[in-house]
């Protein structure tokens, strides 16, 4: 039983087998309610990390760069993971680095643009790093393999399992920054006189919001794919829509929900978490599975385009002068990554063959 559920999350094949079998009016349904299940779901999540919040005291960001984040990142692990198995080193690779992208980029930026979002510098501070760091580490470890290594780079597991344990210290590291509770909370943050829920059903919301989240969009994306290509459009087209926004439609439907109820504190921590566990987790678990083979173009556009957008990312942070970050400097994010996404797939530089 679970290696059917498994096989079905992370193994594309036999999903779109599935999809391709469905007649078009029942797929426009299956879209229909996978959108449903996609915002009650987030609705649900955000609920739960609000009253988990008043519950325990741990300020909502913290909730989002562990919990949240974690299980976003979930299907994105077990699809690189099988990528990697599978033999297809830029897919497993290009999961992690191209969501890193995405996230901060894409979801951060338009969060910015539509909702004053407050700056947490204790969490920031810390949590911000790690997600640089993160990075950083991941671009210097590949830059010395390619100059110390004869033939293609690759990314051995010893690499992958390294990551696993810095993922371990991580998560440790925040559970103990959580421990101050409410002295990491901004301002209002934890200003609330609704009814409280109690602890367990905040869980049960949190993770079946959370669950319907990440099945939705597991569902939707192929589902639309599928709808796409019986219209006539293009694989490579398809590919660079619906496929490429599709690793990062948990995260923002977690951000819409979160900008709607009041609380894009909620969307900063899934963010950073995100990162960091794409990075350690998400492409450390495809090279503990199988070593990744490093793409050349990674080194001559992702990995740029990556450290670009999280350096700025980290400059915002380092810049703050009010406690919020600015709409312009969500427009530079998101500027930086619609030019990203317009060389990839206008000019096919950075295109995975």
């Amino acid at each position: 039983m679970l290696y059917t559920i498994f096989r079905f999350v992370g193994d594309e094949s036999v999903l779109r087998g599935i999809i391709a079998d469905l007649p078009t009016l029942a797929l426009l349904a299956v879209i229909a309610a996978c959108i449903v299940v996609l915002s009650k779901g987030a609705d649900w999540m955000i609920e739960g990390v609000v009253q988990l919040s008043r519950r325990t005291g741990m300020p909502k960001i913290v909730i989002g760069a562990t919990i949240i984040s974690l299980g976003t990142t979930m299907p994105e692990a077990v699809v690189s993971v099988m990528a990697a198995w599978m033999g297809d080193p830029g897919l497993a690779l290009g999961n992690g680095v191209g969501s890193i992208i995405a996230d901060t980029g894409l979801i951060f930026g338009l969060t910015c643009i539509l909702s004053r979002v407050p700056v947490n510098k204790y969490i920031l501070n810390r949590t911000g790093w790690v997600q640089v760091g993160a990075a950083t580490l991941l671009v210097v470890l590949s830059v010395l393999i390619l100059l110390s290594f004869k033939g293609d780079p690759i990314l051995g597991r010893k690499v992958g399992f390294s990551f696993l344990v810095l993922l371990g210290i991580y998560m440790y590291m925040t559970y103990l920054w959580a421990k101050r509770g409410g002295d990491m909370a901004v301002d209002g943050e934890l200003l609330d006189d609704s009814e409280l829920m109690s602890l367990p059903k905040c869980w049960i919301m949190l993770f079946v919001g959370l669950f319907m989240v990440v099945l939705g969009a597991r569902i939707l994306v192929p589902s639309a794919s599928e709808i796409a290509l019986r219209l006539g459009v293009p694989e490579d087209v398809i590919a660079a829509t619906m496929v490429a926004f599709g690793t990062s439609v948990p995260e923002l439907m977690t951000a819409i929900a979160s900008v709607r109820k009041g609380h894009p504190e909620i969307t900063v921590g899934n963010i950073v978490g995100a990162d960091v566990l794409n990075c350690f987790f998400v492409i450390g678990a495809a090279a503990a599975a199988r070593p990744l083979e490093i793409p050349k173009n990674f080194y001559r556009f992702h990995f740029p385009a990556m450290l670009v957008i999280l350096y700025s990312f980290r400059f915002f942070i380092h810049k703050d002068k009010d406690g919020f970050f600015r709409k312009s400097q969500g427009a530079w994010l998101l500027g930086v990554y619609l030019v990203y996404v317009a060389l990839q797939y206008g000019l096919n530089i950075g295109t995975v063959h």
